[in-house]
């Protein structure tokens, strides 16, 4: 008897005993990662700022505007991106990526060839077209005010020559890995890709530029026009083995 009772003792206390899996689920988050989380959504919070004003401002955005418009200082605003080219990089990232999104769905579509090439085309003519502040903060810097002092720090200028560079090799080497997956080339083909990748994007960035300046045909012919400069080669291509296809 003394023996059940102690057993049943032993088991009351068992079930009492909190299970260890119990314990760690109700443990408090990591105080870094809760941090880092925070940081990270702040982050965002800021680039959405920015956003705002360069889709305001263009290439005039400033870091104070900036500041003002995400209710902050600009120290703060350098503490999280180091300095003026840091804030660019990120926003660049930022739209590099939602165009590449866009030009690899146009790429992925199930049409003939020549309607993916149009689309993609079209793709990236819609992106400028539709933002062309944010296209314009990408590419163009901005134009030096009358009463400037030359040389003097400026609150606006970001250095747009010597990053819009990394930008448009990222958005040929893309392009050039796409090609790269779905063409056979042949003998030399990797080189041929990023040929025709980087070849591509400065077709499309040139002729995009060009077009949102000047306006001397519609959307859709342009897309036509360029399509069919590339399309003697392309067409001339066969796919990659096992690859998706172009």
């Amino acid at each position: 008897m003394e023996n059940t009772q102690y057993n049943g003792r032993q088991r009351a206390t068992a079930v009492e005993q909190p299970a260890a899996g119990h314990d760690a689920a109700a443990a408090p988050p990591d105080p870094a990662r809760r941090q880092q989380t925070a940081t990270e959504r702040r982050r965002r919070e800021l680039l959405e700022a920015a956003d705002r004003v360069v889709l305001r401002d263009g290439p005039d955005a400033s870091m104070n505007a900036i500041a003002a418009e995400a209710g902050i200082t600009k120290p703060i605003l350098y503490r999280h991106f180091g300095d003026k080219g840091g804030l660019y990089r990120a926003l660049a990232v930022r739209h590099t990526d939602a165009l590449l999104d866009g030009l690899r769905a146009a790429l992925d579509s199930p049409v003939p060839r020549r309607d993916r090439v149009e689309a993609t085309l079209d793709t990236y003519l819609t992106a400028i077209e539709t933002r062309p502040q944010v296209y314009r903060f990408l590419m163009h810097p901005a134009e030096e005010k009358p009463d400037e002092k030359p040389g003097a720090d400026k609150d606006t200028g970001f250095d747009v020559g010597r990053h819009s560079a990394p930008l448009l090799r990222r958005l040929g080497e893309e392009l050039a890995e796409v090609i790269g997956e779905r063409l056979d080339l042949g003998p030399g083909g990797e080189e041929l890709a990023r040929v025709w990748g980087h070849g591509i994007v400065g077709m499309m960035h040139a002729a995009g530029d060009w077009w949102l300046r000047e306006r001397p045909c519609s959307r859709a012919q342009l897309v036509q026009h360029l399509a069919d400069l590339l399309w003697g080669r392309l067409a001339a291509a066969g796919d990659r083995l096992g690859g998706p296809g172009f």
